[in-house]
């Protein structure tokens, strides 16, 4: 291989650790941004209209580059309709309501996870031990967690911790279920797709529960921007870098930047004026500390 060839291959690689960088910070700050969106109106209508307009955004996306395959569609309709209730209309619906009462970094915390909750999900339905070491790092994980809450020094989880934790293990189903049931489609395809049918459940949610109309003809300017972040920057464009680090560095070394999502949410929450307690420091470092035990990795050794 030439130097030149070399070269070229160097500057991809750094171009697809930086992109998904910042897909890993785009996630992390959607956890602020779900704040001050829940402040104005009520969580179905917020999550219906952030899905809503990413899943319009990202079909536009999938027809512009690589055209719609219907045939794809009609393949794994059903499969397609399934996970997009239990990863965006189950993960979205938990993330929501249970960001009326838990923090953006706590939030983040618990999401942050997620990889890790996938594994030993995974494992248990395969019928397989986990790894002693996964193990270990659910455990250390845990521990940060309740670091962030405060649980050491005598507060509890609140209720919306526990349905975010809930969310959390949704995504991780949504996980399984896309490399289980979804049959020759390409990622993309799975996204938008799945993303598309959760949001019209979303859609059809808000509008029977609540007055989404109403709700958002009295939102402020922010409402409306933290919206438009969370659809187009925080859903859209972070999903794009996301996987073009995967398609460029592989997914072992791209997962290793999905630690920024908590740290991320601590330093947007630092922004916006609510300095965190040393006890929030410790425990997003403790929780990343027990994912990266419990995805092997080691000096010199991508996770697996």
């Amino acid at each position: 291989m030439s130097d030149i060839s070399i070269a070229n291959s160097r500057n991809l690689d750094m171009r697809a650790l930086l992109l998904s960088a910042l897909a890993a910070v785009f996630w992390g700050t959607n956890f602020e941004a779900t704040r001050l969106v829940l402040a104005e109106v009520s969580p179905w209508t917020a999550a219906a209209f952030r899905f809503a307009l990413a899943a319009i955004s990202a079909l536009l996306w999938l027809w512009t580059i690589r055209g719609l395959d219907l045939s794809v569609l009609r393949r794994n309709l059903t499969a397609f309709a399934i996970l997009g209730l239990i990863g965006v209309t189950g993960f979205n619906a938990a993330l929501f309501l249970g960001m009326k009462t838990s923090s953006p970094v706590t939030a983040a915390l618990i999401m942050g996870t997620s990889p890790l909750t996938t594994n030993l999900l995974d494992a248990l339905i395969n019928w397989r031990r986990p790894a002693g070491m996964a193990l270990v790092g659910m455990g250390v994980s845990l521990v940060g967690v309740a670091l962030t809450v405060g649980a050491f020094s005598g507060a509890h989880f609140a209720t919306g911790d526990l349905l975010i934790a809930a969310g959390s293990l949704a995504w991780a189903l949504y996980s399984i279920g896309c490399r289980r049931w979804v049959k020759d489609a390409a990622p993309l395809e799975t996204t938008v797709w799945t993303m598309v049918f959760g949001a019209l459940a979303l859609v059809v949610i808000a509008f029977l529960a609540e007055s989404p109309i109403g709700l958002m003809a009295d939102a402020s300017p922010v409402f409306w921007l933290a919206s438009l972040h969370m659809a187009l920057i925080g859903s859209v464009l972070a999903f794009v870098f996301w996987q073009i680090g995967i398609a460029q560095r592989g997914p072992a070394a791209t997962s290793v930047l999905f630690n920024l999502v908590p740290v991320s949410a601590l330093v947007i929450a630092a922004v916006f004026g609510r300095v965190p307690h040393w006890s929030q420091v410790l425990g997003v470092a403790v929780a990343i500390f027990g994912v990266w035990l419990a995805s092997g990795a080691k000096p010199g050794k991508a996770p697996r």
